[in-house]
Parts: structure tokens; C-alpha cells; sequence
């Protein structure tokens, strides 16, 4: 606060003048002896260029800034591969994933017979030694040639769960057009499970393999795979085209007659129609033919082509 004014009167007195506080306020500020270096003018707000708000323009500058300092996407990919690549160098044999099974698609051909991984430690794999076999991804158990494929059942597990093989027909669908199911028979009453199963492999068109062993059920899928690019004669047997052979073959179809019996038949008659016209008792006098085979093959002989009904 600043000292009072004086001054004098015409009488002589001293006049004194003192400020009020609203004076006092409308003072100029004090200047400053010491400019403080901390101090600076303010910087003016930047103008937004024409046709574009304040706002926007301030967004524009901060992505500008942070633009330069990100990296390029080559330079990103590089050290990302750079570093993927050092990690697996580092990385032991022993870490590295075994790669998957394959995925073999219906129709292609294959050197083995692909057995899916549910059939792992199935005892007929232990069996299956002329053919090579491999796991891979399918939806059958085996596949046996572009279109034939099996499914394994045992009669043991069908009895414990009898809707699991209605699951996998219906899996399987239409895929291959030999579709076979390999059945093992390890229970001691089959015969009512067999005749269910059997309903349902032709409502299924699907071909039923009965197996009493693992051995066997090896055989059936090595045999499927070896004779998969063969035709169908060489699985039929051969018979000679001669007539000694063609009669040998038809009459040791009859039961306990044999090759010996057949050229005794033949000696003694001369001809199969000449068999077929003797009775029981001529049957009989031949040479080997006793009452009981010659009863079995007049029977066979004279029996009707067509059943007819009772």
C-alpha cells in the first residue's frame, strides 16, 4: 500500500488523501525486475486447414506423427521370421511333433491296406504279414483297394453295445461300393446275434465275413488286398474241361463219395446217364458203393429240380 498524499490548504492545514480499495485494485500490475527464463510467449493455435474441423485436423497431425516411427510390414515379417527361425533352431529333436496321420480320399489307389487308429492294438494286425499296412485318417476300420473297405466287429462287443454297428453303417453311408463286414465269432451261442446281424447287413448291402480267430480275420484282409487288382477267375476253382473231370466233379459233390468211387461208378455204368437211370440195388453191387452211398447219391440223382409245395 502506497503512503498517503499530502499536500497544503489555503489555511495553512495539511491535507491528507487516502486510496479506497477499489483504487487500489484497478492499478497497473507491477513489472518484473527478473524475466524468468521458464517464461515464453504462447505459442499461437494452429488453423485448421479450409473445409475441415479443428478436431479433425488435430486427429490428422497425431497420426501423422505416430506414422513415421511404425515399422514397415516388410521389416515386421522379416524379424518375425527371423525370430521363428532361431526358435526352431533351438528347438531339440526330440520336441518336434510327429506329423499326422494321412487322409487317404475314397477312390485313390494305395500300395497297403490303411487301417484307421481305432483299430489300434487289434490282435488281427499281428497277423496281417504278407500285405504292408498303415494307419492313417479314414472312417472306416480298413481300407482294402479304391473301393472296397471293412468294417471289425466282435460278436462279444456287439452283444454288449448292439447300436454300435448301426452308428458306423450309418457313418459310413455309400462311400465304397464293397463294403464288407468282418465279424468275429468269440461268444458260444452266435446264432441269435448272427441271424440280427445278417438282417442287417443286407438292408445295409453290405458283405458279412464270419472269423472264429485273429489269424483268420488277417487272412480275409490280406486276402482282400492281394487279389484287389485280379479278376474274379482266378478265385474261382479250376476244373478241367475233359469229361473224367467234369463227372469227378459233379459226383464227389454227393457226400462221401470220392475220386476212387466216381472211376469205379464209371466203369461199372459207363456214363453218367447210365448212373442216373440205375436203382438203389445196382447202386449198391458196385465196387466200393455200399448200401449207405448208394441210398445218398439216388436220393441226389432223382431228386426234384423245383420244390414243390406242400
Amino acid at each position: 500500500m502506497e503512503p498517503p498524499a499530502s499536500g497544503t490548504t489555503s489555511g495553512g492545514r495539511r491535507k491528507f488523501t487516502m486510496k479506497t480499495q477499489d483504487e487500489e485494485n484497478n492499478l497497473a500490475p507491477a513489472q518484473l525486475l527478473f524475466k524468468p527464463s521458464c517464461t515464453s510467449s504462447p505459442s499461437p493455435a494452429p488453423k485448421a486447414p479450409d473445409g475441415t474441423t479443428y478436431a479433425d485436423y488435430i486427429v490428422g497431425q497425431a497420426a501423422a506423427s505416430v506414422a513415421p516411427q511404425a515399422k514397415p510390414a516388410a521389416a515386421v515379417t522379416a524379424a518375425a521370421t527371423k525370430t521363428h527361425n532361431s526358435l526352431s533352431m533351438q528347438r531339440k529333436p526330440e520336441d518336434k511333433e510327429s506329423p499326422p496321420n494321412p487322409i487317404p480320399k475314397p477312390g485313390a489307389k494305395h500300395n497297403c491296406i490303411i487301417v484307421s487308429p481305432r483299430q489300434r492294438g487289434n490282435p488281427i494286425l499281428k497277423f496281417v504279414r504278407n500285405v504292408p499296412w498303415e494307419f492313417g485318417e479314414i472312417v472306416p476300420d480298413y481300407v482294402l483297394g479304391q473301393s472296397t473297405c471293412a468294417l471289425f466287429l466282435s460278436l462279444r462287443y456287439h452283444n454288449l453295445k448292439p447300436s454300435y454297428i448301426h452308428e458306423r453303417l450309418r457313418t459310413l453311408g455309400k462311400t465304397y461300393m464293397l463294403q464288407v463286414l468282418l465279424l468275429q465269432v468269440d461268444v458260444k451261442d452266435p446264432h441269435q446275434a448272427l441271424k440280427e446281424l445278417a438282417k442287417i447287413c443286407i438292408l445295409a448291402d453290405c458283405t458279412l465275413i464270419l472269423a472264429w480267430s485273429p489269424e483268420e480275420a488277417g487272412r480275409y484282409l490280406e486276402t482282400y488286398k492281394a487279389y484287389e487288382q485280379k479278376p474274379a477267375d482266378l478265385l474261382k476253382e479250376k476244373v478241367d474241361q475233359n469229361y473224367l473231370s467234369r463227372v469227378t466233379d459233379c459226383l464227389t459233390s454227393v457226400k462221401s463219395v470220392n475220386k476212387t468211387d466216381t472211376l469205379s461208378l464209371l466203369s461199372t455204368f459207363g456214363s453218367l446217364a447210365s448212373i442216373g437211370e440205375a436203382s438203389r440195388e445196382e447202386l449198391s453191387l458196385c465196387p466200393g458203393i455200399g448200401p449207405q452211398k448208394a441210398k445218398r447219391l439216388f436220393d441226389v440223382l432223382h431228386e426234384p429240380f423245383l420244390k414243390v409245395p406242400k
